[in-house]
């Protein structure tokens, strides 16, 4: 007996359009609008802390192309290198990253290099920067995420819940081994909520506990690291590198995390240091200070 759905998440007919001979993807479109909302996010936070807003704009001309050479390395050298240098393969495909496929793991880190080169060049703080920029990355990931939508990619394993995502038999991406009409987890829509709701909770928290410097990068780091390795675990059925029979993705996921908590813990800790440190010259200096009008 065929078990009947009675709601499910359509996917789109269409992935571009065109202006004159111009293509326009909806992919792209997604990362440019997460990309413009983060450095607006990022200049306001910026500012607030008695910056210049317009550094960020001047290190994001770094930060930018760094990261989605990055991102397209780490889909093309390591998601997926069969595609692009296997037998009958095109080498020159690497090249079309308007086709989809970059990597977020790759894009954060040479992205976060070219940052650090604009910092030193600007002569700002780096770790402020990215205490500054973190959470609106994260919100253009998950903005970033429905592109995927729009390509009918990345998804889950079938499922029967109402929220199921319909894939086009059609699609290239559509697993053969699954009959037409299947249903399967819209891991884009679980990755951009959990994006979302995450950059707004980080920064709840970094101003409700008063986070040293580093520590909201740092959690930005390992709490997406920590939901995208729950995905690669338990849903995403794409096509993947394997490592010791592990997708490639779940030891980077668990790396970043495991990286992640490290990372915030130390930078608490330098904070606090620093704090007892400038208490402790604060003080001297009163005291230096108390002596000396006595003395007078």
């Amino acid at each position: 007996m065929n078990q009947v759905i009675l709601a499910s998440i359509p996917s789109p007919s269409v992935s571009s359009f065109n202006i004159g001979p111009l293509t326009v993807h909806f992919y792209a479109l997604c990362i440019l609008t997460g990309i413009v909302i983060c450095l607006l996010l990022g200049s306001k936070r910026w500012k607030s802390w008695g910056n210049d807003p317009d550094n960020v704009w001047d290190i994001a001309m770094w930060a930018i192309p760094f990261g989605l050479v990055g991102a397209r390395m780490y889909h093309v050298f390591i998601t997926d290198p069969e595609s692009y240098f296997g037998e009958g393969a095109h080498p020159i495909d690497a090249l079309k990253i308007w086709e989809g496929g970059i990597g977020i793991m790759g894009a954060i880190s040479l992205g976060a290099l070219g940052a650090y080169i604009a910092c030193r060049r600007y002569k700002v703080s780096f770790a402020q920067f990215a205490d500054a920029v973190a959470p609106g990355i994260l919100i253009a990931q998950g903005i970033g995420r429905w592109g995927n939508w729009f390509n009918q990619e990345l998804f889950g394993k079938p499922t029967t819940l109402p929220w199921g995502l319909e894939i086009s038999p059609n699609s290239y991406n559509f697993p053969d081994q699954y009959p037409a009409g299947t249903l399967f987890h819209p891991t884009f829509l679980y990755e951009s909520i959990w994006n979302i709701v995450g950059a707004l909770g980080i920064m709840w928290l970094a101003a409700k506990l008063q986070w040293k410097l580093g520590q909201t990068f740092w959690a930005y780091v390992a709490y997406y690291s920590f939901g995208r390795l729950m995905i690669e675990l338990f849903l995403r059925i794409d096509a993947s590198q394997h490592l010791f029979g592990v997708r490639i993705h779940v030891l980077t996921s668990g790396a970043l995390l495991l990286l992640g908590i490290v990372g915030f813990i130390v930078a608490g800790a330098r904070g606090r240091r620093r704090d007892r440190e400038n208490l402790g010259q604060l003080s001297y200096r009163q005291g230096k200070e108390e002596r000396g009008s006595i003395v007078a």
